[in-house]
């Protein structure tokens, strides 16, 4: 479920190097150079700035493009800086808002010499929140309630973390898996007992388990990943019986390029790579049949929304996705016009002034 925001951010949070946005450091450089010209000719229009992208989407980053808009408008003077904010009038729909095609998501009406500079900076949020924040609400919303957990930090830059974590949180998912990505909530990353543990225990999987569960079941849920040996049934079991109650869940990962050793004898009526549908049935049957009900499943692995909405509808059962890479791929760009200058329409063919009663008033 989508976490509702009613309050804005507080700028503070973002840590915004407000000193090299200020300067255009950031910013493509024709934008640099329009403000530095309106400023030498004492130009200052009041425009306003209408904002919107092309999809069906979820809108994120909202906050913090409000948050540039706030601590990084204005001019430099005398060595100093002059704030902008005060003179802007800025709209803007809320975090996590489902936003239509072509639909303003926010205005800035103001003297166009204190903002022309942060266009390439506010965009640019628009568009990797907006785009974390659809692609997560899509895997939620295929899982119908299922526990989504947000594991896509090691294929991206790890500068992304923090907005790209609130963004899935906001959009749904149950979990991330760093502490940065939880940070702007105050929560703390998630995991499974890993594959490298595992290997440093030399290959065993319920010797890795349980030295993690001795030291870390008080501080969280233990999951642990049963894919080493390639034999996810017997290795779930083994798991179970020896952790017991402090097991929370076992997590299959099978590569794409593996068949599990449980599915040799059934081979001809299905795709047997993977994390494929027979081999959860067989892990959940095993489980169930030594007593292990309570054991919950996760699956990983090259889960996307197509994917996780095909298990759901055949009722496998998973209890909770892993999903990783899919989740910051694609695309949700966003697009900023001048629309009205000194009160009256002027916008470039095809584009014009599209008022939206959906948008607050930013205080």
């Amino acid at each position: 479920m989508a976490t509702e925001v009613s309050t804005r951010l507080d700028p503070a949070i973002f840590r915004l190097p407000v000193e090299r946005i200020r300067a255009g450091y950031y910013s493509d450089a024709y934008f640099v150079h329009t403000k530095t010209l309106l400023e030498a000719e004492g130009h200052h229009p009041r425009v306003t700035m209408q904002v919107f992208q092309k999809h069906d989407s979820v809108l994120g980053g909202i906050d913090e493009a409000i948050a540039i808009l706030r601590t990084c408008s204005g001019r430099a003077a005398d060595g100093g800086w002059v704030p902008g904010w005060d003179q802007l009038e800025v709209q803007a729909l809320r975090e996590g808002d489902r936003i239509a095609p072509r639909e303003t998501v926010l205005t800035i009406e103001g003297d166009y010499s204190l903002f022309a500079h942060l266009e390439t900076v506010y965009l640019g949020v628009l568009a990797r929140r907006s785009l974390i924040m659809r692609n997560v609400r899509g895997v939620v919303d295929a899982a119908r309630g299922k526990p989504i957990f947000y594991f896509p930090a090691r294929h991206d830059h790890w500068l992304v973390q923090t907005g790209d974590g609130w963004s899935a949180h906001v959009a749904g998912a149950i979990g991330v898996s760093t502490d940065a990505q939880a940070s702007w909530w105050g929560g703390r990353g998630i995991g499974t007992v890993p594959h490298g543990l595992i290997a440093a225990y030399g290959g065993d999987t319920v010797k890795a388990a349980v030295k993690f569960a001795e030291r870390f079941h008080a501080e969280m849920n233990i999951t642990v990943l049963v894919d080493f040996e390639n034999d996810s049934v017997k290795t779930a079991l083994a798991v179970a019986q020896a952790l017991g109650p402090k097991l929370w869940g076992v997590r299959l990962d099978t590569s794409e390029q593996l068949v599990d050793r449980s599915l040799h004898g059934e081979m001809g009526g299905f795709t047997p790579t993977g994390v494929n549908p027979r081999l959860v049935e067989k892990v959940r049957g095993a489980l169930d049949g030594a007593g292990f009900t309570g054991v919950r499943i996760v699956a990983s692995g090259g889960f996307n929304e197509p994917r996780i909405r095909q298990f759901e509808s055949h009722g496998i059962p998973v209890d909770a996705y892993g999903v990783g890479s899919s989740l910051i791929r694609g695309e949700n760009d966003f697009t900023a016009d001048v629309v009205m200058v000194e009160g009256r329409p002027c916008a470039k063919v095809g584009r014009a002034y599209a008022p939206n009663p959906r948008l607050e008033r930013v205080q």
